[in-house]
């Protein structure tokens, strides 16, 4: 049994960490628990810094909660890039011992949802409203929008959560042991 604490009951990203760590050891049984973890930034984190800070703030806050065998938190973000601005999540996950971060890819946002977020409305607000759709983060989330279900918020998440588990499936290559 490899228990898992994620940093949010957010059930897309305890759904991609669940994944994620199912990929990785497909012959245990998994539990994964998600509990509310206070991220210490703003609701809609600005840039990679407060994304990244942000993630690291939950996991810190699990750890202190229940023993697990990793703690997961997924933060999504934006940030204005040389290239427009862009959505994405830093992962942070820990053994308690050894911690890795890892990034999401990045899905360009419209101009007018990075001026209604510099605004201070939140971009699953923001594309709740621009879609005419209800709790989308909870759903498939703006990439899901704005890939017409190409990709999903859960399926990124799952690839960025595999991506940051690195350090763990290769231990003796990252010094993890």
């Amino acid at each position: 049994m490899i228990k898992v604490i994620v940093g949010s009951t957010n059930p897309v990203k305890v759904n991609a960490a669940k994944q994620a760590i199912t990929n990785i050891y497909p012959n245990n049984q998994i539990e994964c628990l998600g509990i509310n973890a206070p991220s210490l930034v703003p609701d809609q984190p600005m840039n990679s810094q407060e994304t990244k800070q942000g993630a690291l703030n939950r996991i810190d806050y699990c750890q202190k909660q229940s023993k697990a065998d990793f703690y997961l938190a997924i933060e999504g973000g934006v940030d204005l890039f040389e290239h427009g601005p862009a959505t994405f999540a830093y992962i942070a996950i820990t053994d308690g011992t050894h911690t890795s971060i890892g990034r999401s890819s990045m899905l360009p946002l419209p101009p007018k949802i990075f001026q209604a977020l510099q605004l201070g409305e939140e971009l699953g607000l923001a594309m709740d409203r621009l879609f005419n759709t209800h709790n989308i983060k909870q759903k498939q989330g703006a990439i899901g929008l704005l890939t017409n279900g190409l990709a999903t918020r859960e399926s990124i998440y799952t690839q960025a959560c595999i991506l940051a588990m690195a350090p763990f499936i290769n231990p003796d290559l990252f010094n993890c042991k």
